[in-house]
């Protein structure tokens, strides 16, 4: 379409007219101004051009509700004046559409986003993280404080302590608490997939291998939290390849050439005492030193008694729930599992509670129902007839064997005392004795 500066129209070609759908002959000889007033198009590109003098691109909107792409060029006569604006239209409603559809679809997936990462938030703030013990409390009082930087750091513990639920309670605190958290349990993957694993391959890199190649674990952690669990278990080849994937920060998949680039924070685990494993050559000291910047160590559950109870409720609750399972447990119950031994540590505890609740028939759960383990234990023979020791050793024992029973089951020394019918000081000098505490 062509226009004088006055804004008449002095030429449209017949696409211009389909667009406006008018004819467009009935266009020539007509003010833009009053088609924008009569409502057949809104803004008009013809006073925009005069205005700056240069080329004009906007979106039109017209009667019919169509989105148009409008763009007027000026046009100078040999002395530079401006003589005549033309301009050209697109129909871009489909696309107008398509990209208010998008901005919807994305604040849509925002919400969802933000959804997903409080009931994430909350997943892993009330996943089984019981702290009554200044034991636990020191625990999560370092995790809160190196949550803040990046810095590596090595949990230490036995099996079934937690260590990943310390892991994840650090991530979710942590400034990466949006990125992913990708676990890496590095004693389960076998030796020779490992690589391929965990640095991910190329398409065609070996038999068997997606035809489309694989992004590896540490690539998935990018923006968030590595967490390397059982590092201890790691060959002295991979660790020579974890080494250096951690000092530069950068790797190649297997098969691949092209430099890949990871940003997450480093977070390793072990059951094993490193230290021993360094001086027997099993593990690498320098991997050791990357690994060991802020080393935490979560203390067995025997070693946190105020924790037990908390955690039988919790557990007991979940699994109650789970189940669709009204149980308790007998007061003999409790009292066994608080004093019980527990090498498996939490782990252990869970499974116990998860069999319980599951296995017994009644709503109530008695030590009949408890592992001949756990009850053998709280009731060992005072004294075994096939004893070959000397008299007064096997006296010591059966001594030693009471006052722990009488400890679990009175509060205090002067209980202790009234019921086996010694005096108090008495109790307290034998339990130093024995070091029972």
């Amino acid at each position: 379409m062509v226009a004088d500066t006055q804004g008449i129209i002095l030429k449209a070609s017949q696409t211009t007219g389909e667009i406006y759908d008018v004819d467009s002959s009935d266009l020539i000889g007509k003010s833009v101004y009053e088609l924008e007033k009569e409502g057949l198009f809104t803004p008009i590109v013809t006073p925009m051009v005069i205005k700056e003098k240069k080329k004009i691109t906007f979106v039109q909107t017209t009667n019919k509700g169509k989105k148009l792409l409008v763009t007027g060029i000026p046009v100078f006569n040999p002395e530079g004046e401006l003589v005549r604006i033309v301009s050209y239209s697109h129909d871009v409603t489909e696309l107008m559409n398509l990209k208010h559809y998008l901005q919807i679809m994305e604040e849509d997936m925002e919400r969802v986003k933000s959804e997903l990462d409080i009931l994430r938030s909350k997943y892993i703030d009330s996943d089984g993280i019981i702290a009554n013990s200044e034991e636990m409390k020191k625990v999560l009082d370092t995790a809160l404080t190196v949550a803040e930087v990046d810095a590596n750091v090595l949990l230490l513990g036995e099996s079934g302590v937690g260590k990943s639920l310390i892991a994840k309670f650090i991530h979710n605190h942590s400034l990466r608490s949006k990125g992913p958290f990708i676990e890496v349990n590095c004693g389960a993957i076998p030796e020779t997939l490992f690589e391929a694993e965990f640095f991910g391959y190329e398409a065609g890199s070996f038999t068997g291998a997606n035809p489309k190649g694989k992004v590896g674990l540490a690539e998935l952690a990018d923006g968030g939290t590595l967490f390397l669990d059982e590092v201890g278990e790691l060959s002295l080849i991979h660790q020579v390849k974890l080494l250096k994937m951690i000092q530069e920060k950068q790797f190649y998949r297997v098969g691949g050439t092209k430099v890949r680039q990871a940003d997450f924070r480093l977070i390793a685990a072990t059951n094993k005492n490193l230290e021993a494993a360094v001086r027997e050559k099993s593990f690498r000291e320098d991997l050791y030193f990357r690994l060991n910047v802020v080393p935490i160590t979560i203390p067995p559950l025997r070693q946190r008694a105020e924790d037990i109870l908390p955690l039988i409720e919790y557990f007991l609750d979940q699994f109650e729930k789970k189940y669709n399972r009204e149980r308790r447990l007998d007061e003999a119950v409790i009292q066994r599992l608080v004093y019980h031994e527990w090498k498996g540590n939490v782990r252990e505890l869970i499974n116990l509670l998860e069999r319980l609740v599951v296995t017994s028939s009644s709503k109530l759960i008695t030590v009949d129902h408890l592992p001949d383990c756990i009850n053998q234990a709280h009731n060992p023979p005072l004294f075994d007839e096939n004893d070959n020791r000397p008299l007064p050793e096997i006296l010591e024992s059966v001594e030693k064997q009471v006052l722990a029973k009488a400890k679990r089951k009175y509060k205090t020394t002067v209980e202790m005392a009234k019921a086996l019918g010694v005096s108090q000081p008495t109790i307290v000098r034998k339990l130093k004795t024995y070091g029972i505490k």
